[in-house]
């Protein structure tokens, strides 16, 4: 839910939903109260107590007396003069308010209040104006408070009697007060408790993610990026916080990949040390046996200038191989593509790595079983390169003391497949899947005195991919290894 949906949902929970809650109870509690009131007060019909402390309310209170004075007017008016019976009259006009006010002939006979009646002693002078004796007459005291029901009639004896009702409205009513408090009592806990449920789900939904954000942003400004900020909500803060998490990915990566390149980078920098030394303190010591006299022969000397050539071609091959890998990392290999002649092409390169091999005492097999109309495209000296780097990683690593280095080409559908197989010291199976990897070496050769820089497998690597093939291995230790790549074929 977007955060602007759940401002909309907020406001009208706020404003809308205590509403409607707040209405509900009161009718509820309206309803119920009106229930008591009739049923504590006997009487026939429910009373609107919403209206408060009204006139309507209060008459009712003494409905019943009323009826039972009618009727003992009209059949038994001697128990009207009678103390007991006007006793157990006002004792229970007592319990709704009221009292009970009876006068004979001008004089009081009986008083339920006689502080109130003293009171209302002025006021009651003029209720006995002429009107129709069998009707109840009410009046109101606005001093007081009083609602005064009264009525005349006529004693067993024939004298004139008036009988007065008295209730007071000024008291509050049990259930009239127990209705108010428990109707604000409510409306306080519904108030509350809407907003204490939407300042929980504000706070789960919004406020709880950002706190988490903000604890996120100060484990990466201290340098700590092993955490996971795991938030699923969809909203804008959500995808704010899913947003945070990637950058925090990626971040970690970079700097795992900055940490893994300075490691690279100072491993190839003690290989080529090393690469390096190894062809300088060969060529110093032939250059010191010239110098001193020590190659006294023509032939002799021709062997030490020979073998100085050499070893600065090998420090060439290594300074070149350190340019490429270069413009390997940034994506910058000069490649100039063009249709190649199979046959041709491999036919010129093995006649040019045949005259190095044979120098070295190493047997070259040349097999061609393409069709000498085939073509690819290609950058010749790349592939090129493909194959020196190649050669020259067998050569690295040849222990067999006649050495046997085989070239295959091979025609395998739209592709022509071209294998070089050694029969040197071989790979073992678990490091055999790594040997492109850039800087790997296995681990029989870590420690050998050949050395070598790590990358020229991974160059070998970047370049036939670069052409749209494929490379792998195959090897056995003990027997030697095969590499294998593809390049697609071509018409003409």
């Amino acid at each position: 839910m977007k955060i602007r949906t759940k401002l909309v949902f907020t406001f009208l929970a706020i404003s809308v939903v205590p509403v409607f809650l707040i209405l509900f109870v009161i009718r509820s509690l309206n309803s119920y109260q009106e229930r008591t009131f009739s049923e504590n007060y006997g009487l026939a019909e429910q009373v609107d107590l919403s209206s408060g402390a009204s006139i309507r309310v209060f008459s009712r209170l003494t409905q019943t007396v009323q009826r039972e004075i009618d009727r003992l007017i009209l059949e038994q008016p001697e128990r009207l003069d009678n103390t007991e019976y006007l006793e157990e009259i006002n004792y229970r006009l007592t319990r709704r308010h009221s009292f009970l006010i009876m006068e004979k002939d001008g004089g009081m006979i009986y008083t339920g209040d006689k502080e109130t009646t003293d009171k209302l002693s002025g006021e009651m002078t003029g209720f006995g104006s002429p009107g129709s004796p069998a009707a109840w007459r009410n009046y109101l005291d606005a001093e007081t408070e009083h609602l005064i029901k009264q009525r005349e009639f006529t004693f067993a004896d024939g004298s004139v009697g008036n009988v007065y009702l008295v209730t007071n409205v000024a008291e509050a009513i049990p259930e009239v007060r127990s209705m108010t408090s428990e109707m604000l009592l409510s409306c306080i806990l519904i108030l509350f408790i809407t907003g204490a449920f939407l300042t929980a789900w504000i706070y789960r939904s919004m406020l709880r993610p950002i706190g988490r954000l903000q604890e996120a942003t100060k484990q990466i400004r201290d340098g700590n990026l092993d955490f996971t900020l795991d938030v699923e909500d969809d909203d804008e803060i959500g995808q704010l916080c899913q947003n945070f998490e990637e950058m925090r990915i990626r971040l970690k990566e970079s700097t795992e990949e900055k940490i893994q390149y300075d490691k690279e980078n100072k491993e190839l920098i003690s290989n080529i040390s090393h690469d390096l030394k190894t062809p300088i303190t060969a060529i110093k010591g032939y250059v010191e046996g010239i110098m001193d006299g020590v190659a006294s022969s023509p032939e002799k000397l021709d062997k030490y200038i020979r073998t100085i050539y050499n070893k600065a071609n090998d420090m060439d091959r290594l300074i070149d191989e350190l340019t490429f890998y270069s413009k390997i990392d940034t994506n910058k290999i000069p490649y100039t593509f063009s249709k190649i002649n199979v046959s041709n092409y491999f036919h010129d390169c093995v006649d040019e790595v045949g005259l190095e091999l044979e120098a070295r005492g190493v047997e070259l097999g040349y097999f061609n079983y393409v069709d000498e109309d085939v073509l690819v495209i290609a950058d010749a000296e790349q592939i090129k390169r493909v194959i020196n780097n190649i050669i020259a990683n067998s050569l690295k690593y040849m222990d067999k003391k006649q050495g046997v280095i085989n070239i295959r080409i091979l025609d395998v559908g739209d592709f022509v497949q071209i294998e070089i197989e050694d029969n040197g010291k071989g790979i073992g199976t678990r490091e055999l899947p790594y040997i492109f990897d850039r800087f790997y070496r296995t681990d029989s050769s870590r420690n050998s005195s050949k050395g070598g820089s790590g990358i020229g497998l991974s160059i070998v690597k970047k370049i036939v991919e670069d052409h749209g093939g494929k490379i792998w291995a195959t090897s056995k230790e003990g027997v030697g290894t095969q590499i294998h790549f593809v390049l697609r074929k071509t018409s003409a």
